[in-house]
């Protein structure tokens, strides 16, 4: 076995040892072999990649179709030591001149390009000009013209094949059913390539479906936002909408109740989008509220939630958006509300398209798989594994179906009195769900007594169930196809397969819907039973400040720092040697290098307070002050006045553990005239220093004059 990536590994990137395929992947991809690679986000794909660029010859080509997103997977290899780079649209020519020089004198490892630029015909004969150790194509699945990321660019990237084909190729993607597998491996040329399938589960995420609310006080907004305030609040979230309306009035509606919310959709001004995004990146505090058009290729690993306002078209498309939660492997949510509503506007989207009967067809089947999962009343993560030809075989005990089992109810009269209503009152061109309730209900409203559907056998029977009820009775009976939808008026018919069960020829179990949406809140970074420590609290706190100083400074994102795996490893270890710091998980020689020093006086100063039973008070401060943690720092951490912290600071002085210079930096005429006037203090007040203090007009604080006291007593 070739020992060479397992030491890059450990030295640059900082990661003990290799999880699943990759070794196997690894080494094939440095053997020259290509490869197709499935693997969940965040399961290490791009190690996948980038460990053979190093070790081959030549230069790494990275295949984006994200060209914002680019900057900042270059930002993350620089932090880590890697000579990377990218060519895009974005760049001046005389800085693509610079790179285009660097990567002829052999300065850069790995490169990133976007699809398109291979259209090019000056791009590729460059790239013939250099070696390449192997061409990695990212985000594969965008090469399929049924998935819901289909790229036109992608379907060009076959040429690789054809003008190097002596370079090993890797293809990698997070999602693909076996369709879309079979689709990348034609289109690509891999079908010779060996298939590695890393597993679709994410064990960390927990999934949780929910009924919308349909009342005028109560929406889903509202359960959007007892979600965040009651189990992510101040987290780092993502919330999807399917319409950039709806977009833009959430994200303002959320910043109104004091979440830190920014819209994102290609409507938007390229320069906002942009900087939207960047904000997203940049802040640790903040919610994306976007379409689709937001998150692929997005690599921040913390990111607590993923919420769902509309039902995804497709499971692959849930799948792949809910994985952008919990990158970093720490607990998160994947939330969402789904109505009869969703199921009516995608079934609409769907039959109002201009595909062919084909295509429509396989839309659907993808929409009845993702109704399938919604309504389980099992395992969510069984079934949802199940769809990518995966089997659990226990219960996952972390989706809301196992931690608290919806209960089943035989729901046929009430289905036989729904769908006794749709048929009665389509006899004319057929009502709304809102409509067909209050008939139910027996509710004397214009609509009903203008169309006499108060004289139906059907009015006023449905009273037993309230609104939410009957909502999710009708949501039910649609989702199993037992009533269709007229997109012509936008009402309810019966369908064919709605009969046997209003004839009583066939039983209904419908699912119950939890009345209190009382998830369970996921385990944060820093769980709740540990942060009852103030002390730990405050170490956290200290650890995400340096990393967020050092990110401002260079302009990265914060998590290219460190990601907060690897700052909960510093707090829970405590490593107290450089040697040590260097065994924590993701701190690669590059980094401890840069970094270590700034976290081992954090950690040394939290020791200090923590293991403080054998010093005084003045004691702890001094200590501190003598490890080099400024004053108005210790003043934070010990959550004292900066006044106190000099009054300890003059006992230090006092007990000759300190001396004056190193405390206060005063000119000799300034401290010549503070130790003149306590010398002349009368002798009623040389234990007070107020003259002294009214004497300057309060310039000097009690606490410097404290200290300047103490070294005058040495004299």
């Amino acid at each position: 076995m070739n020992d060479l990536p397992l030491k890059i590994l450990k030295t640059v990137f900082g990661y003990p040892q290799f999880r699943g395929q990759q070794q196997t992947i690894i080494d094939g991809v440095i053997a020259g072999q290509n490869a197709l690679v499935l693997m969940p986000t965040g399961g290490g794909k791009s190690l996948c990649y980038q460990i053979p660029a190093l070790i081959r010859d030549g230069v790494g080509v990275v295949i984006s179709p994200l060209i914002a997103l680019m900057q900042d997977q270059v930002d993350a290899l620089k932090q880590v030591g890697i000579r990377a780079a990218f060519l895009n649209s974005t760049l001046t020519i005389q800085e693509t001149r610079e790179i285009e020089k660097q990567l002829i004198n052999g300065e850069i490892k790995l490169l990133y390009i976007a699809p398109e630029r291979l259209k090019i015909a000056t791009t590729l004969e460059f790239l013939k000009t250099l070696p390449i150790a192997l061409f990695a194509i990212d985000e594969a699945h965008c090469v399929s013209q049924w998935g819901h990321d289909f790229r036109v660019d992608y379907l060009n990237l076959s040429i690789l094949h054809e003008q190097f084909p002596n370079v090993p190729r890797i293809a990698l993607t997070a999602t693909a059913d076996e369709r879309t597998r079979l689709e990348i491996q034609q289109r690509l040329q891999l079908e010779d390539a060996p298939l590695y399938i890393g597993g679709f589960d994410r064990p960390n995420i927990r999934y949780t479906i929910v009924q919308k609310l349909v009342s005028k006080s109560r929406s889903e907004r509202h359960q959007l936002l007892d979600f965040i305030r009651k189990h992510h609040d101040g987290d780092v979230g993502i919330v999807y909408c399917l319409s950039r309306k709806k977009v833009d009035s959430v994200a303002e509606w959320l910043t109104e109740k004091g979440i830190n919310a920014l819209p994102y959709h290609a409507g938007l001004p390229t320069d906002v989008r942009q900087q939207n995004q960047q904000q997203f990146l940049m802040q640790d505090n903040i919610v994306i509220v976007a379409t689709i058009a937001f998150g692929m290729g997005i690599d921040k690993p913390n990111v607590r939630f993923v919420a769902h306002l509309d039902l995804p078209k497709s499971v692959e498309a849930y799948y792949q958006e809910t994985g952008r939660a919990g990158r970093d492997g720490a607990s998160a949510n994947a939330w969402m509300a789904y109505g009869l509503s969703d199921i009516v506007i995608l079934r609409k989207w769907i039959e109002q398209s201009e595909a062919d009967e084909t295509h429509k067809s396989l839309e659907n089947y993808k929409l009845n798989a993702m109704l399938a999962l919604c309504e389980q009343v099992h395992c969510r993560r069984q079934t949802l594994l199940q769809y990518f030809g995966e089997t659990l075989a226990k219960p996952c005990g972390n989706c809301d179906c196992c931690l608290e089992p919806p209960q089943m109810w035989d729901g046929t009269i009430a289905a036989q009195k729904a769908l006794s209503c749709v048929l009665r009152t389509s006899q004319t061109f057929g009502f709304g769900v809102s409509h067909l309730i209050d008939v139910l209900h027996g509710i004397q409203t214009v609509k009903i007594q203008h169309h006499k559907h108060d004289e139906l056998s059907t009015f006023g029977i449905g009273k037993d169930l309230d609104n939410d009820q009957w909502h999710s009775v009708f949501r039910q009976l649609v989702a199993l196809n037992l009533v269709r939808v007229d997109f012509t008026y936008n009402t309810l018919k019966l369908a064919e397969a709605g009969h046997p069960v209003l004839r009583g020829e066939q039983t209904l179990m419908f699912r119950q819907e939890n009345r209190a949406e009382s998830l369970p809140r996921a385990r944060k970074i820093v769980k709740k039973a540990a942060v009852a420590e103030d002390l730990k609290s405050r170490f956290w706190a200290a650890l995400r400040e340096k990393r967020s100083e050092l990110a401002t400074k260079q302009m990265v994102p914060a998590y290219t720092i460190f990601q907060d795996s690897t700052l909960m490893a510093i707090l829970e270890t405590k490593p107290r040697t450089l040697v040590e710091m260097g065994e924590i998980s993701g701190m690669g020689e590059h980094k401890l290098e840069l970094y270590g020093l700034d976290f081992l006086r954090i950690v040394q100063t939290f020791v200090i307070l923590e293991n403080d039973s054998d010093l005084t008070s003045s004691g702890i401060t001094i200590k501190l002050f003598k490890l080099g943690v400024a004053i108005p720092e210790i003043a934070v951490l010990r959550q004292f006045q900066e006044t106190t912290i000099y009054s300890h600071l003059a006992d230090g002085i006092t007990q000759r553990e300190l001396v004056l210079s190193d405390v206060i930096t005063l000119t000799p005429d300034e401290l010549a005239k503070i130790n003149t006037l306590i010398q002349k203090l009368p002798d009623e007040f040389k234990n007070s220093l107020k003259l002294v203090y009214d004497e300057f007009n309060e310039k000097y604080s009690y606490g410097i004059l404290r200290c300047i006291r103490a070294a005058l007593a040495h004299h």
